[in-house]
């Protein structure tokens, strides 16, 4: 039986990569890419601001590629509406398990209390996941602006390693200089 199901599905996937279309950016490649990034992080000891780049990424992508798979338009901008909820609804149930705020103090003028004069407590989680899912919203605009100037030329998989390698690289950036 296992052998009869093991045949039937290699088959399946065969022919799935033969007759599929061009993928295109936020296929499900890219979005179980972001979630497996995002648990290799917790398990090596990155800051919650880290994960949360790359878990608002991977609730962003997910809605965009439910978005896309829904081919009628019923309202304007609904690929990004459904993005937004996927991003809502996967970020905040998560919150209270990376729990991590900051306190800033700013100090430009006036008396403490005022807007310029005081100590804000800002949610890393929140705000990582915020900034994960700007750049996967903003990652293909940059893919095509680098195929602009290749002269309309892309390399295998440009969306993928634009988008991994911008998260990465912001997430570098904060557990080397600000953390």
């Amino acid at each position: 039986m296992l052998k009869k199901f093991s045949a039937l599905f290699a088959t399946a996937f065969g022919i799935n990569i033969l007759f599929s279309k061009v993928a295109l950016a936020h296929c499900p490649l890219c979005t179980i890419g972001a979630g497996a990034v995002a648990v290799g992080a917790m398990w090596l000891g990155v800051s919650s601001f880290s994960v949360a780049i790359f878990i608002g990424a991977f609730a962003m992508a997910i809605g965009l590629w439910i978005g896309k798979l829904i081919k009628k338009q019923y309202v304007p901008h609904q690929t990004l509406i459904i993005g937004l909820i996927s991003f809502v609804t996967t970020v905040f149930p998560l919150e209270p398990l990376f729990y991590d705020n900051t306190a800033v103090f700013i100090s430009l003028t006036g008396d403490y209390g005022t807007w310029l004069n005081t100590t804000y407590v800002i949610d890393k989680f929140l705000i990582g996941s915020v900034i994960g899912a700007l750049i996967l919203i903003f990652s293909p605009r940059i893919s095509r602006s680098i195929s602009k100037a290749r002269k309309n030329k892309m390399i295998h998989y440009q969306g993928m390693i634009v988008t991994f390698s911008t998260l990465l690289l912001v997430a570098l950036f904060y557990e080397i200089f600000l953390r």
